[in-house]
Formats: structure tokens, C-alpha cells, sequence
């Protein structure tokens, strides 16, 4: 009898864990665009959220969801890898000389086909995101005068830069292809569609792509133009 291990890193299994990931990713980045858009806010608001979530529990909350996030992504893309070069693989092995849609339930299209390059350029800007706001670029956080981190400053500071501007606009973009594909195929790769439902299911996918995309990119624009970095909480 196959081990669990054995069964979940097969070819369906790693498929499953990509799947299941990949929901938890999407979620994660719901909620992510929906705490920045108190950026807009303004800084009191914004700032009062971040430390909400880096003093919830003692502090303790932030690192137990930053290590579950981590192992989250971690198998998301050990899976994801591992399957796309095997496709490659066993596509060569059968003389595969076009990419197409091949019709039914095959939906290759722009977003498919790049999905291992917007997925290791989100990975080098998830990195370069923590480096920037997380720890500062190796600066000390400035403070408020309440003695709290003053987030907003730092944020505001980096998109006035418009080189990381402009770097996370595109990273956006490639984020909303990879959630182009990644959403309905999450559902296929676990099993939950069929012909009757995938037309639903890459449309949805289109829409929430668009939408959370749009999210993103539209925060460093307007921080970019419009951001004050010198705001302080209670208008000082």
C-alpha cells in the first residue's frame, strides 16, 4: 500500500496540492488588497491596521501566519514546478510542436503558457516587498509619536521611487495572469468542474484576476502621485 507521501507527491497529488494552495493563495491576497486600501484612508487609518496585526495575540499571531503563509507557498510552488516540468516533459515525449487550444477542458492560452514566469517574477517581488516594508530595507522603522511604527511613511516613501513604482505595476500585471489560469484551473485540478461549468469558472476567473489586479496596481499609482510621506497620524 502507498504512503500518504507517496500518494499526495504524485503526479494527481501534487496537482491536488497545487490546487488547495493556490485557494489559500488567492484568499490571502483578497484579504492583503483589502487591508492596503486603508492606505486611502490615510495614515491614522493605515497605520492602526498594521499594528492591529503586528500585536494581535501578544504578536504572536503575525508569526504564526507568516510561518503558515510561507509553508503555504512553499508547497505551492515546489507542486506547481514539479508538474509543469513534467507536462514538459511528457509533451516533448509525445512531439508536441504547436501550443494550442487543444479545445474541451484545455484553455492554453497567454496566462497558461507564462505561468512559471509571472510565478518567479511574484516570487522575487514577495521578496522584495517583505525586504521594503517589513524590515525597512534595513532601516529602522520610523516611529510615531505614540511610539508606533509609522508604516505609512515607509510605504508612501517606496512608491514615491518610480523605478519600484513601476516594478510593482508590472508584477500586478503578472500577478492578474497568473490568476487568470490559477483560479479555474485550481477547481480542475481538484476535481470540482466539468465542461457544463468551466466556461463559468474562467470567466470568474477573468473577472477576479481583473479586479484584484486593477486593486494593486491602482495603490503605487496613486501613492506615487497623490502620496504625502512626510503625513503623520493625527495630521502632524
Amino acid at each position: 500500500m502507498s504512503s500518504f507521501g507517496s500518494v499526495a507527491w504524485s503526479s494527481v497529488g501534487k496537482k491536488v496540492i497545487t490546487g488547495l494552495t493556490g485557494f489559500l493563495l488567492i484568499g490571502f491576497v483578497a484579504v492583503h488588497l483589502l487591508g492596503n486600501l486603508t492606505l486611502f484612508i490615510g495614515p491614522d487609518a493605515f497605520n492602526e491596521y498594521a499594528h492591529f496585526l503586528e500585536t494581535a495575540v501578544h504578536g504572536w499571531l503575525i508569526y504564526a501566519f507568516e510561518v503558515g503563509l510561507l509553508v503555504i507557498f512553499a508547497f505551492h510552488v515546489v507542486a506547481a514546478v514539479t508538474v509543469a516540468v513534467a507536462d514538459k516533459m511528457a509533451a516533448r515525449k509525445q512531439g508536441y510542436k504547436y501550443a494550442r487550444n487543444a479545445g474541451g477542458r484545455s484553455r492554453k492560452t497567454l496566462a497558461s503558457r507564462s505561468m512559471i514566469i509571472s510565478g518567479s517574477v511574484l516570487a522575487f517581488f514577495i521578496i522584495a516587498h517583505i525586504f521594503m516594508f517589513k524590515f525597512n530595507a534595513g532601516n529602522p522603522h520610523p516611529r510615531n509619536p505614540d511610539d508606533t511604527k509609522n508604516l505609512y511613511f515607509v510605504v508612501v516613501k517606496a512608491f514615491k521611487d518610480p523605478a519600484f513604482t513601476a516594478f510593482t505595476v508590472v508584477a500586478m500585471i503578472l500577478l492578474g495572469l497568473h490568476l487568470r489560469h490559477g483560479f479555474w484551473s485550481a477547481f480542475q485540478s481538484l476535481g470540482w468542474t466539468n465542461d457544463r461549468w468551466l466556461p463559468i469558472l474562467t470567466r470568474a476567473a477573468l473577472v477576479i484576476s481583473i479586479l484584484l489586479a486593477i486593486g494593486f496596481i491602482l495603490l503605487p499609482v496613486v501613492l506615487f502621485i497623490n502620496g504625502d510621506p512626510n503625513a503623520m497620524p493625527g495630521g502632524h
